[in-house]
């Protein structure tokens, strides 16, 4: 790919040879600076080490006092110059358990609605270099932008990457009757980031027209719901999922059957507006059904420690509301999912990590009684056969509950979302099973450590902040072809090219890119043998 300031050069000589003029050089544009101005004003960010960062840039004013609970409103211009050169901070969450690999600290702080830019050095104001947008995962309410350093993809690319935060847990999902934006407040944050990338992408050499949207876990869950939300239309052009996305499972009731309604990601409204009611009740506020105002006043003058817990509650995405009127999965089945080149993918033994923080973090790890009880509450009447399937004679009970969790929560519903949109635009599917990748986010017990858990390709695209593992060779090599695929996807919408192995474009029954080590290891496989591998018919996908 030719840099756009070099294409620049070699048009004008080019064009003056043919007129019979001067073959004397046009001024071309110097390459981006520290200095870079945006609708608010002028950045200043730093160089470092053959990219350039601007971080903490706000795309949205504080959602503060008056603005919690309130879309986001634009951000408010400055005078002179402002730092760019650390990142803002975390949006309001709890800190990650002690022990966690990848610790991340928790934040009380609601004043977070910014975003990182990172920009290949050598890069111009006319490159019109492809933008990737990252929208980082956490269960919706853990995580920020800054936990991933895209270096790699932005380099590979070139890219321009952008990482994002948004408003989390309760501050970013409550609801009560009456109140615009209940439960979509995240998701409209997510919006806002899009557009003040449309707006000021190109002061950075990026190209407006070519943003692909991308995430892991709740990051994919939330590129799924923009890919359903009429207020992304036109905001993003290629999606993204990694473990994670349109999937039509309850996740927390699949871990723990019997959670109910209240652990699915996606939300009924009237569901959420019931939990903001008693939430109210709970922090000592006013009925909100019989004084709705003075409720919302006395919750919006609680101190953010004192809301960052949640109150109890798993806040995550509402649906039936403007933002997202129905539930992504819903929109899967009848194929209105609005259609565009996707990547999209899981790992082998998504479940591992689940099990490890539900049950033996908990202290209740599982017993072959335990297992019993929980496929007969998963399975119902395919109890029998479930048993059969998952039987622990080789591994534990826990390491056999982990492998439903896999298959119900993301192998098999990612398989029907495949299905579904790759029937309408390009799709390139893949499952990520190095046997030797590193566990990234939390410490598994040996019975669990076998195959790559939730997250375990993280590292092979970004390096995580902090914690990232080492990889050896063997996993270096796999990480830059991945890196590669990855990039040429937001770049041209194909991972294909560049000497790496191919990916299957997903036709017919279609066709799943094992990606178990560099070059030949990395094989393609039937869509029909993953389903049987990961026994999808018990869990209706045949």
């Amino acid at each position: 790919m030719i840099a756009g300031g070099r294409a620049a050069v070699v048009v004008v000589a080019v064009a003056a040879v043919l007129a019979g003029c001067s073959t004397a050089e046009q001024p071309v544009a110097p390459p981006l600076g520290d200095h870079v101005t945006v609708q608010q004003g002028e950045l200043v960010g730093a160089a470092d080490d053959g990219v350039l960062r601007y971080q903490g840039i706000p795309y949205a004013a504080p959602p503060v006092g008056k603005l919690r609970w309130e879309p986001p409103q634009p951000p408010q211009p400055w005078t002179g110059t402002q730092s760019a050169i650390e990142p803002g901070a975390r949006c309001a969450q709890l800190a990650a358990p002690p022990g966690t690999p990848h610790a991340t600290a928790g934040s009380e702080s609601e004043d977070c609605l910014t975003l990182n830019v990172t920009v290949p050095a050598g890069t111009t104001p006319t490159s019109r270099l492809p933008v990737l947008v990252w929208v980082h995962g956490g269960g919706f309410n853990a995580g920020a932008g800054a936990d991933v350093d895209p270096r790699r993809l932005a380099e590979a690319g070139p890219l321009v990457v952008v990482t994002i935060n948004y408003r989390l847990g309760i501050f970013g999902f409550f609801g009560l009757r009456g109140l615009a934006g209940s439960g979509t407040f995240g998701l409209m944050d997510q919006q806002a980031a899009l557009l003040w990338v449309r707006r000021n992408i190109a002061a950075f050499g990026g190209d407006p027209g070519t943003v692909t949207l991308a995430g892991e876990s709740a990051g994919a869950d939330s590129v799924c719901a923009q890919l359903a939300s009429p207020g992304s239309v036109g905001l993003f052009h290629r999606a993204i999922l990694q473990s994670g996305g349109c999937s039509s499972a309850n996740i927390v009731d699949v871990i723990r059957p019997g959670t109910g309604p209240g652990g699915d990601t996606w939300k009924p409204l009237p569901l959420v507006e019931a939990a903001g009611t008693s939430t109210a009740t709970a922090l000592g506020c006013p009925d909100p059904d019989s004084r709705p105002v003075a409720a919302l006043t006395c919750l919006r003058a609680l101190p953010a420690a004192q809301l960052v817990a949640g109150a109890g509650v798993y806040w995550s995405p509402a649906t039936g509301t403007p933002t997202l009127p129905r539930r992504p999965s819903d929109l899967v089945v009848d194929r209105d999912l609005r259609a565009m080149p996707v990547l999209a993918g899981t790992t082998r033994d998504e479940g591992t990590l689940f099990t490890a923080a539900f049950f033996d973090r908990a202290g209740v790890p599982i017993t072959n009684t335990g297992l019993r009880t929980l496929l007969g509450s998963a399975a119902g009447s395919q109890t029998p056969a479930a048993a059969r399937s998952y039987r622990p004679d080789d591994r534990s009970p826990g390491r056999a509950w982990s492998d439903v969790i896999t298959d119900r929560a993301f192998a098999c519903t990612g398989l029907a979302t495949y299905r579904s949109m790759g029937q309408r635009a390009p799709l390139y599917a893949y499952e990520f099973t190095d046997p030797t990748a590193p566990t990234p986010f939390i410490a598994l017990p040996p019975d669990l450590a076998t195959g790559p858990t939730h997250g375990a390709e993280m590292p092979y695209l970004f390096d995580l902040v902090p914690g990232q593992p080492v990889l050896t060779p063997a996993q270096q090599a796999l990480a830059t072809e991945m890196v590669a695929g990855w990039a040429r996807f937001a770049t041209t919408g194909d991972p294909n090219g560049g000497g790496g192995p191919p990916w299957p474009h997903w036709t017919g029954a279609g066709t799943i890119l094992t990606i178990s080590g560099a070059g030949r290891a990395t094989v393609a496989r039937p869509a029909a043998e993953f389903a049987t591998a990961h026994r999808c018919s018990l869990w209706g996908v045949g």
